[in-house]
């Protein structure tokens, strides 16, 4: 018998069991701690063939569920191909949480909200059945979205394969759009993810690099390392001379789920590069913003992140991609 469909096989009774999967460790370590996750566990870091990458026919890749952070934000051929991707890895958390954290786990984690992480607050995501976040302290609450849960998807990397339009490989089950791991959030009430139970995601698939793009990731933070971002966004376009004439755009830490933005996208679609113009399409994501009482900030923040976004991936930025501070959120 194969590997494959044994480790499948363990999985589905570890989670029949009320067990959990675990790669690198780095957020069930944490949920362990405050008896969010009891376990059991099945830990997956011996699975070789869940690791590395491999070229697909017509210049794709396939990078494996368990590749770490690290190892995506070093890969010479990730950075030349994807270049968002790797950006994105490499601007998540701290040098020892990415040699440790997974591509499975970034896409799968759940998300930081503190009253969830709190053991001692009920909420809908421990089977509660309200949301204190909505009457209480949630400075780092969606901005588009309305709950019933408010936490904001915390996937650095989603948001990156997004506008890469890449697919996830499930065990069992055809490939599906990375975006269909998460829905739009509607039926995200106890759960980050909507992978079925017994189910492992095994890789993802990345199409092929098209002529002329270019990327640039930009994550709005609070301090200068190792933070959440309050918004970020990433940014992918295909030039002919100065023209958009393709582009992709996706944004997190802003609603329930990673963000694809179509608004941003038509907006830039066959018109030049100008600063003008970059500045009305990233105000286009203005119309999605329905704010809380504590999270007003994050509309212009929003749209200030998409366009940094955008400024350094048609090259009228000079920083690199990657986290700048932003004015820490304003208390309740």
């Amino acid at each position: 018998m194969s590997t494959e469909p044994a480790l499948t096989d363990l999985a589905a009774a570890v989670l029949a069991r009320g067990g959990e999967l675990r790669a690198g460790g780095t957020d069930t370590t944490a949920r362990q701690r405050t008896g969010l996750s009891p376990g059991p566990f099945t830990d997956l870091s011996g699975v070789s063939h869940l690791r590395g990458r491999t070229a697909l026919p017509g210049g794709g890749l396939r990078v494996g569920a368990l590749t770490t952070l690290a190892e995506l934000a070093g890969d010479p051929v990730v950075r030349d191909g994807w270049p968002a991707l790797a950006l994105a890895a490499g601007s998540t958390a701290t040098p020892q949480v990415r040699a440790a954290g997974t591509l499975g786990g970034n896409l799968l984690q759940r998300n930081r909200c503190w009253y969830y992480r709190n053991p001692h607050v009920g909420c809908l995501q421990k089977g509660g059945t309200g949301c204190p976040a909505l009457e209480g302290d949630h400075r780092y609450a969606v901005v588009a979205g309305e709950g019933p849960c408010i936490a904001p998807h915390p996937s650095t990397l989603a948001v990156a394969l997004l506008v890469y339009d890449a697919e996830a490989e499930v065990h069992g089950e055809s490939p599906r759009p990375v975006a269909a791991l998460y829905g739009d959030g509607s039926r995200l009430h106890d759960a980050d993810h909507l992978l079925p139970p017994g189910r492992v995601l095994t890789s993802v698939r990345l199409p092929a690099p098209l002529p002329g793009e270019r990327a640039a990731c930009h994550r709005a933070i609070s301090r200068a390392r190792a933070e959440w971002p309050l918004v970020e966004a990433v940014a992918r376009l295909v030039l002919t001379g100065s023209t958009i004439t393709r582009a992709a755009v996706a944004a997190g830490g802003v609603a329930r789920v990673p963000l694809r933005l179509p608004e941003v996208e038509d907006a830039l679609t066959g018109r030049e590069a100008t600063a003008g113009i970059l500045a009305e399409a990233a105000s286009t994501v203005l119309g999605r913003c329905r704010p809380l009482p504590h999270t007003g900030y994050k509309t212009t923040l929003f749209r200030d992140t998409v366009l940094e976004a955008l400024e350094r991936a048609a090259g009228r930025a000079p920083r690199p991609g990657g986290p700048v501070t932003a004015p820490p959120p304003p208390g309740p």
